[in-house]
């Protein structure tokens, strides 16, 4: 058994040695081009107080009823469904009311309404991080395969790569308006931008939330040269466009410290309501990707909302997010449209459980960036589109962020889309030949059927942990914990049965080396399964290198330097 792992652990290191040259000059062959005024402030506080007023007076269901009866005829054309895509950030399955039925405080009635209208996913799987997360989503890839496990500092090459495609140019292909909002990750360059990546707008930030915080500190740099000068100079909130020339019209409006911070979401939501509605009075379906910064580590709470829930800052900022999906969905009701829209909630990873109080709840063992723990790979997955998704439905079938390519350009007819990227597509006037990691998952979502997927491949960073392949997942690197926490090589990997045990107890269980012994047959099934993702590698390499933050690769990289003499 000591001698498969290994076997299975040093192909795929082999593997990735000699594609890192390969990557390497691909990437470079590759590369790309290189305050809010104070009306705005008073009318978003103004727009705060009016949520919260509002939330007192009427439940959800109320709000979604009047709404119902007012509501105006639809102008859109119809055939083509809208899809309304809301993020959370670091959200735990557990802050979603849905999910915890009352065994936690706090409740998220309008997250709740997606729920109560359509289907909730028991097994769904982001990525471990931010960035990897997002990029699954939205290229319906291994983020190992596109290079977005992470990026680095301001300003680095690291980003989302004009090479692979995106939902946004496939549904823009398609005739839609597309429009991305908050919350970006993806790279922060020019070239990396939403707009220059199937986007017709973009509105939002391009780090992580508390980086609004760094320039803020006292020993932060205060010089722009010396930022410059050490990579530390971030942009501020952006405001970009997709021009017809294929240009970007782009405008920074300003850094996003703690006190912008506290209405961030509210600016964020005033401009996805604005492009949603003018999207309805085209005529044109809209593909629009909300993404909040809340629960992202630190809370900095709009005053209106601390202590509402009485169950601490976090709960508290739950209750920010839940009215601003209520906001959206009520705009979906009050513009005619909500039968004709897909809506999905969601988060980019698992809950980032060890800033608690202000961090995210689940079951799970492990969290955000811990290993291959479920953890940091489990998330929230609520999705209605009505007349279609079962309504109140629920499924432990399985499934991950990258099928949702394939499933949404499936249900626009291109049900062969996988198929045709692997041996080359024009989408948008452009070509492209990818391996896309997801399935169509039709099946699933509309008949409550089987999943289409079996495997899964287990990567923090840069880093292969294990793999999934049904109920069965094997482990051959422990990791228990996210900051300052070894990465320990099994001499045998944990072999769990996620049916048997989601929560992954078995490291509390005195049974579980007998167990595990007599199960030792799963081994012999996972070497072909590695040896065929590899092998896909081999046609398909990775976009670029994945940025590697271990210090091991430091020595690595002198020692491919040495001379032999």
């Amino acid at each position: 058994m000591k001698s498969t792992c290994f076997a299975l652990m040093a192909a795929l290191l082999l593997f990735a040695c000699s594609e890192k040259q390969d990557t390497d000059s691909t990437a470079t062959g590759d590369s790309a081009q290189k305050t809010v005024s104070s009306a705005v402030t008073e009318h978003r506080e103004a727009e705060t107080e009016q949520i919260i007023a509002s939330s007192k007076r009427e439940s959800a269901e109320q709000n979604s009823n009047s709404a119902q009866d007012k509501k105006p005829a639809n102008r859109q054309s119809g055939g083509k469904p809208n899809i309304l895509v809301i993020w959370g950030d670091d959200v735990g399955m557990w802050n979603i009311s849905a999910y915890h039925r009352g065994m936690m405080g706090g409740s998220t009635p309008n997250i709740d309404r997606i729920a109560k209208d359509g289907m909730m996913f028991m097994d769904h799987y982001a990525q471990a991080s931010c960035t990897a997360g997002r990029a699954a989503f939205i290229t319906g890839q291994y983020p190992i395969r596109t290079g977005l496990s992470t990026v680095g500092l301001p300003g680095a090459k690291e980003g989302i790569m004009k090479k692979d495609p995106t939902l946004a140019e496939m549904l823009k292909a398609k005739g839609y308006v597309t429009g991305q909002f908050g919350k970006n990750h993806l790279g922060d360059r020019d070239e990396h931008l939403p707009t220059n990546h199937g986007f017709d707008e973009f509105f939002g930030i391009l780090y992580h939330l508390n980086a609004g915080e760094y320039p803020e500190q006292y020993d932060f740099p205060k010089d722009e040269a010396i930022q410059e000068k050490l990579k530390l100079k971030m942009r501020g909130v952006i405001h970009s466009r997709a021009m017809p020339d294929g240009s970007q019209k782009i405008e920074d409006l300003g850094p996003w410290g703690r006190e912008r911070q506290r209405n961030l979401d509210q600016e964020v939501l005033e401009q996805s309501k604005r492009f949603i509605s003018d999207a309805v009075k085209s005529g044109k379906p809209f593909f629009v990707w909300h993404n909040t910064t809340r629960m992202h580590y630190r809370t900095n709470l709009n005053e209106e909302y601390a202590g509402k829930s009485g169950y601490g800052i976090y709960a508290d900022g739950m209750m920010e997010l839940d009215d601003d999906v209520g906001e959206l969905l009520d705009l979906l009701d009050e513009l005619g449209v909500a039968d004709n829209t897909i809506v999905m909630f969601s988060t980019d990873n698992g809950a980032a459980s060890n800033s608690w109080p202000d961090g995210g709840n689940h079951p799970f063992h492990g969290e955000k960036g811990v290993g291959g723990w479920e953890g940091g790979f489990r998330v929230p997955m609520l999705v209605k589109w009505p007349g279609h998704i079962p309504e109140g439905a629920y499924t432990g079938e399985f499934m991950t962020m990258e099928d949702w390519v394939p499933t949404f350009m499936s249900w626009l007819g291109d049900k062969d889309i996988k198929k045709e990227l692997l041996t080359g597509k024009k989408i948008g006037g452009q070509s492209y030949k990818v391996h896309l990691d997801g399935y169509d998952q039709s099946d699933l979502l509309l008949n409550l059927g089987k999943s289409k997927r079996k495997e899964f491949y287990y990567f923090t960073e840069a880093t292969f942990h294990g793999m999934r392949y049904g109920d069965w997942k094997l482990l051959f690197i422990r990791q228990d914990h996210w900051f300052r926490a070894p990465q320990n090589a099994l001499t045998t990997p944990y072999i769990i049965n996620l049916k048997l045990d989601p929560f992954e107890r078995f490291t509390e269980s005195r049974g579980y080396d007998e167990w595990a012994e007599n199960r030792s047959w799963i081994l012999g099934q996972a070497g072909p399964k590695i040896a065929e993702f590899v092998q896909s590698f081999k046609e398909f390499p990775p976009s670029q290198k994945s940025m590697e933050l271990q210090v091991d690769a430091v020595s690595e990289t002198i020692n491919s330097q040495a001379m032999s003499r």
